[in-house]
């Protein structure tokens, strides 16, 4: 038992390590292919819109910046829709790599990105009608999530290569439609005032836990997929037999 155990120890770190040089391998050419230009898009809208109670009086409204702090962790959301994108899609399904760890690796390339570009923007946010910053950085973490969780579901249920702007579309149009239709007793768009002001952000704590649930299981690939490459590797040596 012991030396079996001392055989596969070096087995596993070999694995391991091979798995940390294919990803460290990736990091480039993955970051040139990350979608800079949409995701900054994004983060210099909301830059701007978290800017305009500064540039626009010298007393903002907290209700308006408010709903101007929601619409810019929207708006970098939806450039997050285009992170999957991958115009060489069908190429990279056959590499060693799993989708769900290229996945993985452009969320991580991103989220220090992030990071910076919210504190920046809850920064931009006058002090004296800044909302909790605890709970809005919570809604805007669950709008994120949201949005990756919506790309990754079209990556693996069609074989679109650039699903993103269908994504985004349908995320501006969901948003919109649940500050129109969604009931005010949930409290998702409450004002800090307001008494479904800690409802509404367990509410934000559910969609944000049920988006990452959604992400993780869309991270393998299709089956239907890897069925179809079996079948064309079965087929090949009858073809060049004939």
């Amino acid at each position: 038992m012991r030396v079996r155990e001392r055989e596969s120890a070096p087995a596993t770190v070999r694995g391991r390590a091979g798995t940390l040089g294919r990803l460290g391998q990736l990091v480039r050419p993955t970051a040139r292919s990350l979608p800079w230009r949409a995701v900054g898009a994004g983060a210099a809208v909301g830059l701007l819109l978290a800017a305009l109670p500064r540039l626009t009086s010298s007393d903002p409204d907290p209700w308006m910046t408010l709903l101007l702090l929601r619409g810019a962790a929207l708006s970098f959301a939806l450039g997050l829709t285009f992170l999957l994108d991958d115009p060489a899609r069908d190429v990279t399904a056959t590499v060693p790599t799993r989708r769900m760890v290229r996945a993985t690796l452009r969320t991580a390339l991103i989220a220090p990105s992030a990071a910076l570009w919210w504190t920046a923007t809850v920064l931009l946010i006058p002090p004296k009608v800044r909302p909790p910053v605890g709970d809005i950085t919570l809604e805007a973490a669950a709008a994120t999530v949201v949005a990756l969780a919506a790309s990754a579901l079209a990556t693996r249920l069609t074989p679109e290569p650039r699903p993103g702007q269908r994504v985004a579309v349908a995320l501006l149009a969901t948003s919109m439609a649940a500050a129109l239709f969604v009931p005010r007793n949930w409290g998702l768009f409450a004002t800090p005032k307001d008494k479904n002001w800690a409802t509404g952000h367990d509410h934000w704590t559910l969609i944000l836990l049920s988006a990452a649930i959604v992400w993780a299981a869309c991270g393998p690939e299709p089956l239907r997929r890897h069925r179809g490459l079996l079948r064309v590797r079965r087929t090949r040596p009858g073809l060049s037999a004939g």
